[in-house]
């Protein structure tokens, strides 16, 4: 994150039995656990859906197929100790390898190194575990409100 700046990202939501696939994260100075779906910033020249495509190709070597543009967030927030501000495209999408599918942790790098743990989390269950879906508003876009 770069202080002062917008951050224009997009993510994937993959979805398998009423579950969203989320990378698990940790605020180090809130002390907080959070879930985040994957993806990454949006390059210079790069389309949304485009950025998707390739974040996941980067961060857990999968291909992605029939992404569906569901709207768009705008997050203003502090993550360990610095503000930071971003515009998120979201994007239903599916893996093209059906075995991703059947995997309960799926595990990856960011592209500064950072490991990634992804796991398949019902959006009842991250409710009941008062644990943040990140970025805000993503709860609201994926129940229609509720």
């Amino acid at each position: 994150m770069k202080p002062g700046k917008v951050r224009p990202i997009a993510l994937g939501v993959f979805q398998k039995d009423k579950r969203i696939l989320v990378s698990e994260g940790f605020d180090i100075v809130k002390k907080q656990a959070f879930f985040r779906p994957l993806g990454g910033k949006i390059e210079f020249g790069e389309y949304g859906y485009q950025t998707v495509i390739r974040e996941i190709k980067e961060e857990i070597h999968a291909d992605v197929t029939n992404l569906n543009y569901l709207g768009t967030l705008e997050n203003i927030f502090i993550y360990n100790g610095q503000k930071g501000h971003e515009i998120i495209l979201v994007y239903d999408c599916e893996f093209v390898d059906p075995t991703m599918y059947s995997k309960l942790i799926i595990n990856g790098l960011e592209d500064d190194g950072v490991q990634i743990k992804a796991v398949w989390k019902s959006l009842l269950e991250i409710k009941e575990d008062g644990v943040p879906l990140y970025p805000s508003g993503l709860m609201q876009l994926l129940t229609g409100g509720t």
